[in-house]
């Protein structure tokens, strides 16, 4: 273990957050792209050891993000979330319980159901005395105005990378100007339904949402029991973001009629704000066009580099080919049918 200088501190780290001596760590593949996680074996217990990526000066403290989430669901009686165990936010470590599982790969109606109650039940603790001082999510979306800023701001960040003629074409010829037209025809869209495009969702239509929300961040037991994983983007925000996000995730193989489920869960979780439906199918293409952007990340030199620190294994020329002709494809689509929200009833 010394011999990696890598290895060597998370090694460190496991052993000051177990308090006991660690007899084994080992890297696990697979389990999310921005962070790094172990198994870490010791004389009474096994862990899970997540190591984030380093921090810059405006990124939240994800690390202890995590664990504050995890610590609040599970004092609050949320069982199908790992417990977390202890937080070193200086070094960007997290140990949690180990979860015996595997990754659900082919979700069914039954999974759409429990994914449903776990957001009814975290929905239900909104209320509570210390739900208030939890954060707002990351990179939340409570106006239809923050959304698109959010694009502007990723279509900036895409468009300052050097040296990428590909990537620069596709900007400016295809995705720019879909951006333009979706907007105005989202921007039309909130007038005649009588919405303001800038005003924030009132503060009783917020809810605790996890972030980045979705099977891709899930492990099934073999009860067949679903724990969910990955609470460190968790906060206040918007569900239309949270639904929005579930039904586009690329990370996830959900057909149309498991979409279409889903979509009808949130209404029934979140629908007591009455423009919930609305401004779900209005925004539904710009949050598709977010995430466009965000299949590009590749291209992000500080991106690649979390990619690499969570075990990346494909050689960097490779992803960006892969993700720019993923977002082409993403973006005809989205071209073609932007109009009409797919899911409703």
């Amino acid at each position: 273990m010394a011999a990696d200088p890598v290895l060597g501190a998370t090694a460190q780290a496991a052993l000051a957050l177990a308090g006991q001596p660690a007899t084994a760590i080992e890297r696990v593949r697979g389990y999310g792209r921005n962070s790094g996680v172990y198994q870490v074996r010791a004389a009474a217990a096994v862990y899970a050891l997540k190591q984030y990526p380093p921090r810059r000066a405006d990124d939240r403290d994800r690390a202890t993000v995590e664990f504050t989430a995890l610590r609040f669901l599970t004092g609050h009686g949320i069982a199908t979330v790992p417990q977390p165990i202890a937080v070193d936010a200086a070094g960007g470590y997290l140990l949690l319980e180990w979860i015996e599982g595997e990754p659900v790969e082919t979700p069914d109606a039954t999974d759409i159901a429990a994914a449903g109650d776990f957001l009814r039940a975290i929905h239900a603790l909104r209320s509570e005395s210390d739900a208030a001082a939890l954060p707002m999510a990351a990179e939340a979306c409570v106006s239809a105005a923050d959304t698109t800023a959010q694009i502007e701001r990723r279509l900036a960040r895409l468009a300052s990378v050097p040296d990428e003629p590909a990537l620069a074409a596709f900007l400016h010829e295809t995705l720019e100007p879909l951006f333009a037209e979706v907007l105005a025809w989202a921007k039309a869209s909130y007038a005649a339904a009588g919405l303001s495009f800038t005003a924030e969702a009132d503060a009783s239509a917020q809810t605790l949402c996890p972030a980045d929300f979705g099977f891709h961040n899930a492990l099934r037991r073999s009860s067949g029991e679903l724990i969910f994983i990955d609470f460190d983007y968790f906060g206040w925000d918007d569900p239309v973001k949270l639904t929005a996000d579930f039904l586009l995730h690329p990370g996830m193989r959900l057909d149309a009629a498991l979409k279409r489920q889903f979509s009808a869960v949130a209404i029934g979780i979140y629908g007591s704000d009455q423009s919930f439906r609305r401004r779900l199918a209005l925004l539904y293409p710009l949050f598709s066009l977010r995430w466009c952007t965000i299949l590009l990340n590749e291209f992000l030199p500080e991106r690649w580099a979390n990619r690499v620190t969570a075990g990346e294994a494909a050689d960097w020329p490779s992803a960006k080919q892969r993700q720019l002709d993923r977002a082409r494809e993403w973006a005809h689509s989205l071209a073609a049918n932007f109009r009409r929200f797919p899911y409703g009833e």
